[in-house]
């Protein structure tokens, strides 16, 4: 292997450049410029990215960075950066890195202290979050499922409790059994919406529960890139605590030396209580009772 040659006087940059997930005009103007004034772009799939090049009539040289060859392209990538070029990357859709190789070149970039540059672009998990109707105030994307064993089965299973808005991908010849898997470790009437071809001439959302899911692309076949939102898990409510149990818990805290102003703030957070009720509790405590709940130091 041969030895690299930096010159740190003149490090370049890495652009990670986000591009259409399908509609060439969700293209903005600063992803063009880049892409046409970088010394070279890291395509996951060259022939993909050409058509994307020849549309714009950017003629930028690629090279050739995919999920079999990243850990051979690295040092060649790496030392190009670092004797001053700059690249962008891209992947086939969307923002590189999620749930692709590029993430690999990013973090190699960030160790060895090579600027790292964000061209914002679509994303097929937040295009179809943002339509899906389903809540967006605490999501997690959850990527592709692994596809068997053991592995699937724990990650199905760490699904199961999770009270966010879930975002998966999934590819049309796996989504059936993704479906089955979801309704069987979920459950059936866990709503959810299936988004497919986002941003192309054929886009849809089917929507309705994991069940109705499985029945319904039974018949229909499953055709193009999908994006999974599936609801998260029922939040189950807390039964509110009877006067005396409160007022027991009010007592351990203020024995801890908590003010009654505090306590108070903290249980009706925790309990999902009217903070003036717990507050109005506290001031009925009397200190004597409060002095025997701390017991006697000896």
């Amino acid at each position: 292997m041969r030895e690299m040659v930096i010159n740190p006087a003149a490090v370049g940059i890495l652009y990670v450049v986000g591009t259409p997930i399908g509609n060439l005009e969700d293209i903005t103007f600063r992803a063009i410029r880049i892409l046409q004034t970088v010394d070279a772009i890291a395509a996951e799939d060259t022939r993909h990215t050409g058509k994307l090049l020849q549309h714009f009539e950017i003629k930028t040289p690629q090279i050739s960075c995919h999920q079999h060859n990243i850990v051979s392209r690295l040092p060649g990538l790496l030392e190009r950066l670092h004797s001053g070029q700059q690249i962008a990357l891209v992947t086939d859709a969307g923002m590189p890195g999620i749930s692709d190789p590029g993430y690999e070149l990013v973090k190699a970039c960030v160790a060895a202290g090579i600027q790292v540059v964000p061209i914002p672009g679509p994303t097929a998990a937040i295009t179809a979050l943002s339509a899906s109707g389903l809540p967006t105030d605490n999501f997690c994307f959850e990527g592709f499922l692994p596809v068997k064993g053991a592995a699937r089965k724990a990650h199905l299973a760490r699904l199961q409790a999770q009270p966010y808005t879930m975002i998966l991908y999934e590819a049309p010849h796996r989504l059936r059994q993704t479906l089955q898997d979801l309704r069987d470790t979920l459950a059936p009437e866990r709503p959810m919406v299936v988004s497919r071809e986002l941003t192309k001439r054929y886009e849809t959302f089917w929507r309705g529960t994991l069940n109705e899911a499985v029945i319904h692309f039974t018949t229909e076949e499953p055709r193009g890139e999908f994006t999974l939102v599936v609801a998260g898990a029922p939040v189950v409510p807390i039964a509110a605590p009877t006067p005396a149990e409160l007022r027991s818990l009010l007592e351990g805290l203020l024995t801890q030396g908590i003010s009654r102003s505090q306590a108070s703030k903290d249980l009706a957070k925790q309990l999902n209580l009217p903070r003036r009720e717990v507050y109005q509790l506290a001031l009925t405590l009397e200190d004597g009772d409060l002095d025997a709940g701390r017991g006697t130091e000896i």
